[in-house]
């Protein structure tokens, strides 16, 4: 167990209170939403019960007319098209909605994603030459195409206008498709970079609408497919992601989508759906076939108007859902092992022939909420060539740190908080070097202590359902919108135990509430912490309603446990 730095987002009493009074809301509520910049009732208003709106001008992101005029041409004149996706969900997303609405307005096109395990990551040689092989003349990318300006000058000279849709940063020289969607272009207008290619993929569905489109088609039918990718890729929940991701879970609560009502069912989904919904079940499911099999069965499930074939194709997800778990886990415990036998580093980078490079990004992700240290997870083949993903804690951008260690990498890509990487194992060890090296020189002392930041510190007798009610309009959570964590001080430990796969339950009070039940999950090894007869402890946790026998009961989702600092 790491020890966590609490830290109680700062406020204007004074001013909390008057937001509080202004819109009738409890003073708890009104610290969360200041702790988000929302400080005045226009603002509070909106973050409360509106949409957010239209959203941006799609014709700001540089090249968006050239692209839908190419469009256009293409379905015009009957053009064979491709959508290339990447095999993530924010890919799979994309990529079903490029198919979708243009199949709509008379595409003739395809779809490709590479298999993980045989092509890799983005655009390669062998997809390209088989495109033209099929007299593909324009091809969309999705999730892909920034770090690939050789593959795209192949498929110029094979006669394929390449559209780059992706968010990924670049360094150096961009590349030079036909046109370039990218928010992080130098030269672009357009006021928010927080778009996933989901996102992307919706803002041209909506210029073509503008300029070209049918009336009886509209983007806002793919939403559901724009919430999946910005949840599944943990952009910041804020501007027009925030609208995006609100209408988009609409639409998947009430089931509009052939593939979603299935995947639902499949899962027992049957309360609103949420982003923890996309977060925790439907995401992890729809990633399945991109890790263990081909991602083209998930954009199949997302794409089909078939009730039948929906639910087969979800329950072989599901099937495959399972089996990831289970190599993850033994993955996990491996890499858990190195980082334990080998020596202090403040970052973790590990690899081993036979790890499946499906799950490599999620075991680096659990090392990092494990150790709070950035973690790099690398699968080498039997050729001694090895794929890998990184995940990073606050502080520490993982894409330039890897910039920093190029010297030693077949190549790599990504975002400050997550990033992909190819390395041979001989100069794996150097990585390794480099690696601390980099993040010795980047990483402060307060950095390397995990942050647990506390909207309010509240009174047991003060989480009440009202409360939760109103946090509850809050939603969507997410990256630059998190749920809200309360913490309460000086309670009691009435009950504890360990329920399911090392899951702690609480029963506790303060100063003679009535008792609130608390759940930790993967928190078992605090049980032997809490110990203490007559000791008073600290709580920090996400109020939440747990349903039983039909009764709704306020619940505490605990994120830490301490002894008490004081009342």
């Amino acid at each position: 167990m790491i020890e966590k730095r609490w830290i109680t987002r700062p406020v204007d009493q004074e001013q909390v209170l008057a937001l509080a009074e202004s819109m009738a809301l409890s003073p708890i509520t009104a610290k969360v939403l200041w702790g988000r910049g929302v400080t005045d009732p226009g603002q509070a208003r909106s973050w409360l019960t509106d949409s957010g709106g239209n959203g941006h001008d799609p014709f700001l992101l540089p090249d968006m007319e050239k692209c839908v005029d190419r469009l256009q041409q293409a379905i015009h004149q009957r053009e064979r098209m491709c959508f290339y996706g990447d095999y993530d969900v924010d890919g799979i997303s994309a990529t079903s909605l490029h198919w979708s609405f243009f199949g709509k307005m008379g595409a003739q096109a395809e779809v490709y994603i590479p298999h993980r395990q045989e092509e890799g990551y983005g655009l390669n040689e062998g997809a390209i030459r088989k495109l033209a092989d099929r007299h593909v003349s324009v091809m969309v990318t999705a999730d892909c195409g920034t770090t690939s300006p050789r593959e795209i000058a192949l498929a110029r000279r094979l006669g394929i206008d390449v559209i780059v849709m992706d968010h990924h940063q670049f360094q150096g020289n961009a590349p030079e498709p036909f046109a370039f969607l990218n928010p992080y272009r130098p030269d672009s207008l357009y006021p928010f970079q927080g778009l996933c290619s989901g996102g992307l993929a919706y803002k041209m569905a909506e210029a073509y609408s503008m300029k070209y489109g049918q009336p009886d088609v509209s983007p806002k039918d793919y939403l559901d497919l724009v919430a999946l990718s910005s949840v599944a890729d943990v952009v910041p929940l804020r501007d027009e992601n925030r609208s995006f991701v609100r209408d988009g879970l609409r639409l998947m609560t009430e089931g509009t989508r052939c593939g979603i009502r299935a995947l639902k069912q499949v899962l027992g989904i049957t309360d609103r759906c949420s982003a923890s919904t996309i977060g925790f079940r439907l995401a992890p499911v729809i990633n399945a076939a991109g890790r263990l099999a081909h991602a083209d069965l998930s954009v199949r499930l997302l794409t089909s108007e078939s009730d039948a074939e929906a639910l087969l194709i979800a329950q072989k997800l599901e099937q495959l859902n399972r089996q990831r778990r289970e190599i993850e886990q033994d993955i996990f415990e491996e890499a858990k092992a190195c980082v334990e036998e080998g020596e202090e580093s403040p970052v973790i980078v590990v690899g081993k022939r036979g790890w499946h490079m499906g799950v490599v990004g999620i075991v680096a992700s659990r090392l990092v909420e494990r150790y709070h240290r950035p973690a790099v997870v690398v699968a080498f083949d039997q050729e001694g060539v090895g794929k890998g993903s990184a995940r990073s804690v606050p502080g520490f951008n993982v894409f330039e740190a890897l910039a920093q260690c190029q010297e030693y990498l077949l190549g790599f890509g990504g975002h400050p908080a997550a990033a992909g990487l190819t390395v041979s194992s001989q100069a794996f060890s150097s990585l390794q070097e480099k690696m601390a090296e980099v993040a010795t020189d980047t990483l402060s002392a307060e950095s390397k202590l995990p942050i647990l930041e506390i909207d309010a510190e509240v009174h047991l007798s003060e989480v009440t359902p009202r409360l939760l009610r109103e946090l509850d309009q809050l939603n969507p959570f997410g990256m630059g919108n998190p749920e809200p964590t309360l913490s309460v001080s000086g309670v009691t430990v009435l009950e504890k135990k360990i329920v399911g796969e090392n899951h702690l339950k609480l029963v506790v009070r303060q100063n003679g509430s009535v008792p609130v039940e608390c759940i930790g999950f993967r928190m078992g090894e605090w049980l032997a912490q809490i110990n203490g007869v007559g000791q008073l402890f600290d709580v920090a946790f996400m109020p939440e309603f747990n349903r039983w026998k039909g009764y709704d009961r306020v619940q505490l989702r605990m994120r830490d446990v301490r002894m008490s600092r004081g009342v």
